[in-house]
């Protein structure tokens, strides 16, 4: 088997409901040697949540203090809570050869283009909007309260296709077979790559 001397990081958006979720946990399963990023956050634990497992938990004192010392590379405010990517945890488990799948949105995703120099962006789409709210649906009843979130996530996930250009891929879900092949490839052509080989590692192995 091919070793590579460092990982990769994946940054994979989508909109609600694109199914994003779903694909990278069969990827990341069928695959192997390629793990979730787990984030910083402010919130109080779920029930049944993991300490770095699910999120790191930590008050707003120490995450406000993670910013000023520029730990993350990339982090946001949400209903009142932060949420952060720690870069030294990124390139910790890139250095030990393992690759690095991180599920954010579209604002995440520019401030990590932004910021880092690196990573392999992907973004998934459905089929139509469409098709995304029928998926939503799906996934709620039909109340007044639920009826109006569909149609506030429909239409950020307009705003959030638009950006579709700063991704290096797009995987159109339109059936999860087809759709897992592609997020698949995508993958296994970056572990291919030639950047991912140094010269010592051929003189040890090929060399010998």
């Amino acid at each position: 088997m091919q070793q590579k001397t460092k990982g990769s990081i994946f940054i994979i958006s989508a909109p609600s409901g694109a199914g994003k979720t779903t694909l990278c946990r069969k990827v990341m399963a069928k695959l192997g040697n390629i793990v979730p990023s787990v984030s910083y956050t402010t919130r109080e634990p779920r029930t049944g949540e993991v300490q770095n497992v699910d999120y790191t938990f930590v008050s707003h004192t120490e995450f406000r203090k993670m910013i000023g010392k520029g730990d993350f590379v990339e982090w946001a405010e949400v209903h009142g809570n932060l949420y952060g990517t720690s870069k030294k945890r990124l390139e910790k488990l890139m250095a030990s050869g393992v690759d690095v799948l991180l599920d954010i949105d579209t604002q995440g995703a520019r401030q990590i283009k932004d910021s880092y120099d690196g990573g392999v962006f992907i973004f998934i789409l459905p089929p139509s909007l469409t098709v995304l709210g029928e998926r939503l649906k799906k996934r709620m009843s039909n109340t007044r309260e639920r009826s109006d979130d569909i149609q506030r996530r429909l239409s950020k996930a307009e705003d959030e296709i638009k950006d579709y250009d700063m991704y290096d891929y797009v995987i159109i879900n339109d059936e999860l077979t087809s759709s897992l092949r592609k997020f698949e490839a995508v993958i296994t052509a970056e572990r291919l790559s030639s950047s991912k080989i140094t010269m010592s590692w051929i003189k040890r192995n090929i060399f010998r």
